[in-house]
């Protein structure tokens, strides 16, 4: 079983490794999936890109619940187009929509326009129209970011906004984290905090640091996923392993 850590305030779940983590959330993602589906007959899961939740996806992929009652809706979005390299909504398609969940209906960020700034005001009815995710799952990079709220970005105010939109345009500053995808979709603060449950899955002695680190002192905009962090009043369940 895993056990909460001391040294990150009895906050963080430790799994002894990458497959108990993953077979455990997937059982309290499904649990919080049927629930939905028997209280209101359907269901939101937002998920996020990168390789740690690979194996959530494809363990839930499998899962023999109702999924065409289910929409499965990207947390975030590189502005690249949905079958390039470095699309999310490839990444989801080719992990999660698998299978049984093949029957979901997938709700990407992407769109034709230009740049995400253009398209934020058409799409935000859309994704605002799914209600709240029962279930987010997130990863958080050793920058501190979570979905794509990256330090310092242009947009950033409008994405940490309590009382903000569904989504928010997003323009990150040049980094070792975001390469040469700057330009993002992402689902916003208001957004989450209204989800059922929220979901940071991490793995690696850096994200362990980072997280240290955002647990610490320090300004939001520094590390944004601090705005979760520091939100007293959401789901938000922290698993981590090495």
């Amino acid at each position: 079983m895993p056990s909460s850590t001391d040294t990150l305030t009895g906050r963080v779940t430790e799994h002894a490794d990458m497959e108990t983590m993953t077979a455990e959330l997937a059982t309290c993602v499904i649990a919080d999936l049927e629930a939905a589906l028997e209280v209101r007959g359907k269901a939101v899961l937002a998920v996020s890109g990168g390789s740690t939740p690979a194996d959530l996806y494809r363990t839930l992929s499998q899962a023999p619940i109702d999924w065409a009652r289910i929409t499965v809706l990207l947390v975030d979005e590189r502005w690249v187009p949905p079958d390039a390299p470095g699309s999310n909504e490839r990444f989801v398609r080719e992990t999660l929509l698998q299978g049984p969940a093949s029957a979901a209906r997938l709700a990407g960020l992407k769109t034709p326009a230009a740049s995400p700034f253009d398209a934020v005001e058409t799409l935000q009815p859309d994704i605002a129209a799914l209600g709240p995710p029962d279930v987010v799952i997130l990863g958080m990079g050793a920058d501190g970011h979570t979905a794509s709220w990256f330090p310092h970005a242009r947009g950033l105010d409008e994405a940490l906004a309590p009382d903000g939109a569904a989504i928010a345009a997003i323009e990150a500053r040049p980094s070792a984290v975001t390469g040469d995808h700057l330009q993002r979709m992402t689902l916003t603060r208001a957004t989450l905090a209204r989800a059922g449950r929220l979901v940071l899955m991490m793995r690696g002695a850096d994200k362990r640091a980072a997280l240290e680190a955002a647990l610490g002192a320090g300004d939001v905009a520094d590390m944004p996923v601090r705005a979760l962090l520091r939100a007293g009043s959401l789901p938000l369940d922290i698993h981590w392993t090495a």
